[in-house]
């Protein structure tokens, strides 16, 4: 039975060692927020700084400025990122604390089965795997590395989304955070990919991402809410800029 984002937040939190986190009287400590902000800082290792979320192939083709950016963060988060990822995210963390590494693998090859192009595939996955590896050395949890494990043996596709819903759960991390905090990692992702694509400045990037807040909220609320079969983006532009993108002479991002 689907339980309510409030009961996550108030659930006795796991440390590395599998014990209770708190100040006292079951209130969780700061450890799970720590975990958030270190796997969302846009220094953490993932592969994320190599992806433009489909942003550069925008650009190329001149569909997106400075004014518009914000409205197309909007509508991946609200058409592509939640329905997909996120709720992907949801659903991986939800099987992971229920100890169904089974049902985190449908829900993997589901996923991967939405994404339409090549390279959005390929991102994903690499991403995946990549912060599955380093974070089984981090955290150092069984549930991480035994899903890296059926990742390297191709046993499940190992997107990031994924990959992220498992470690999340895996250190005690309340859902409706980790998919808040997920959300963050995308738009600052992709503000840092408007900077290098000098579509804006450091200050513009800063009011992009505090404008993307209400969205993210609204993105999260939503794919907390959905099954394996509401599942799947409807960003068909995206797509296609994906696909001119998968063939441009010359590419800063690999997406």
């Amino acid at each position: 039975m689907y339980r309510d984002r409030n009961d996550f937040l108030h659930d006795p939190v796991p440390t590395a060692a599998g014990s209770a986190a708190g100040t006292g009287g079951g209130r969780p400590g700061p450890g799970p927020l720590l975990v958030s902000l270190q796997l969302s800082d846009s220094a953490f290792p993932s592969g994320f700084y190599t992806l433009s979320h489909s942003l550069e192939g925008f650009a190329q083709a001149g569909a997106v400025d400075r004014g518009s950016l914000p409205s197309l963060l909007e509508d991946l988060l609200l058409h592509g990122v939640g329905p997909a990822d996120a709720t992907a995210l949801a659903l991986a963390h939800r099987a992971t604390g229920a100890g169904d590494p089974d049902a985190v693998v449908a829900v993997d090859e589901h996923l991967f089965a939405t994404k339409l192009g090549r390279e959005m595939r390929q991102a994903a996955t690499r991403t995946g795997r990549q912060l599955l590896d380093l974070a089984q050395e981090v955290f150092d949890r069984p549930e991480i590395g035994d899903y890296f494990q059926r990742v390297v043996r191709r046993e499940a596709p190992g997107n990031q989304a994924v990959a992220a819903g498992v470690i999340y759960a895996a250190t005690g991390v309340p859902a409706p955070q980790a998919v808040v905090s997920d959300l963050f990692a995308f738009c600052a992702s992709f503000a840092g990919a408007a900077l290098r694509l000098r579509l804006t400045d450091h200050r513009g990037a800063q009011t992009l991402l505090r404008g993307a807040a209400p969205v993210i909220e609204a993105a999260a609320e939503e794919a907390l809410h959905r099954d394996l079969e509401d599942l799947g983006a409807t960003v068909f532009a995206s797509d296609v800029m994906s696909g001119r993108h998968e063939r441009a002479e010359a590419r800063l991002f690999a997406s």
